[in-house]
């Protein structure tokens, strides 16, 4: 196992501790710092945590400072100072704007006057991996802290490079015949990165040939869209298209890829819905959670492709973003496919935000 191996397994178990609200730490080779899961703070874990550290802040993202009247200097991360009056359900309600409307006097926030920093940045990114909200309770620590104490460590740079990193290391762990309904002639193929971690699936369809552009869709999960027919989207009917779509040309690919609610996990898709419930759309909703409008990066559904023998594809897909991704990592999109379907009064606002704010071609 080399070394970049041995950090993201241990990027993998950092992610593991913090779900638990576990400690972590993250350094870039002169500077550390600690940190634990704002949604997850509790007078227990912020006492553990003030045993071991001092001078701690909250660390979230330029949206989520943004969403609560703090003003940035337009970088990704802004350090938050924690005084003394912050109790843990204060730390919460900051990371998490489903509490905004019960708790509306939180504040006043002041702003550390402190450069964008690597580890700050990687701590945030860290979470995320996590599939928690972008905030966090940190601290400085020595470099020595997490050997010292018995803490994972987990290098800046392999957090913040870690999308990228895990898709050039997936790699096929089951394939099996199954058959669909519209598309008999199916199989499904399993990719798991090298150390572990969250699994994609290429569903390929028929017998398709590899010398020409092969007909393809890239399809985030959607838990409540694809197999509880949720009407809030179009992602069910999108699924359920393009896999007849593509029995019906004689043969494709379908990439179905671990990335729920554009990247931001299951359950914030779920706050980003009640956030919507307030009346916001979903471009508002992610980033005022503090995230970017959409996290997902195509470089696994790039490498997957690779691996299966299609260097060009005719993508069926309505987001340019989708496109410009693959073509990003090195495989040809040779033709873009319309691929949209009928609203319905539960979505139609969702749909015509995305033509509106994240130039949907609808």
């Amino acid at each position: 196992m080399t070394d970049l191996d041995k950090d993201l397994l241990t990027l993998e178990r950092a992610a593991d501790d913090l779900r638990r609200g576990y400690m972590a730490v993250v350094s870039d080779g002169s500077r550390a710092v600690a940190l634990i899961p704002a949604e997850l703070a509790n007078t227990p874990s912020l006492a553990r945590f003030d045993e071991f550290t001092e001078g701690s802040f909250i660390l979230l993202t330029n949206n989520r400072a943004a969403s609560l009247k703090v003003a940035g200097e337009d970088w990704p991360v802004v350090r938050i100072a924690r005084p003394a009056w912050m109790s843990a359900a204060d730390i919460v309600a900051m990371a998490d704007p489903t509490l905004d409307l019960s708790t509306p006097l939180k504040g006043p926030f002041k702003r550390l006057n402190h450069p964008d920093e690597a580890v700050d940045r990687a701590a945030v990114k860290l979470v995320k991996w996590a599939r928690l909200l972008p905030a966090v309770v940190a601290a400085e620590v020595p470099l020595g802290f997490a050997s010292e104490h018995g803490f994972l460590s987990v290098p800046a740079t392999v957090a913040l490079e870690a999308d990228y990193t895990q898709a050039a290391k997936l790699r096929q762990v089951a394939s099996a015949r199954v058959p669909l309904a519209g598309a008999e002639n199916t199989r499904l193929v399993s990719f798991r990165p090298l150390v572990g971690g969250i699994e994609h699936i290429a569903i390929v369809i028929g017998e398709p040939n590899r010398h020409d552009p092969v007909l393809m869709r890239i399809h985030s999960e959607c838990f409540t869209g694809d197999l509880l027919g949720s009407l809030k989207c179009d992602c069910g009917e999108q699924l359920r298209g393009a896999i007849k779509a593509i029995g019906e040309a004689g043969g494709g690919v379908l990439l179905y890829l671990a990335q729920e609610g554009r990247g931001i996990g299951l359950i914030s898709k779920l706050k980003a819905y009640a956030l919507q419930d307030q009346g916001y759309d979903t471009v508002d909703a992610n980033t005022r959670l503090g995230f970017d409008v959409d996290e997902r990066v195509f470089a696994p559904a790039a490498e997957m492709l690779k691996a299966l023998g299609f260097p060009a594809v005719r993508l069926m897909t309505n987001n340019p973003d989708k496109v410009a991704g693959l073509e990003r990592f090195g495989v040809t999109v040779a033709e873009r496919v319309a691929h949209k379907f009928p609203t319905n009064p539960h979505n139609e606002n969702y749909l015509a935000t995305k033509k509106a704010r994240t130039g949907h071609l609808l």
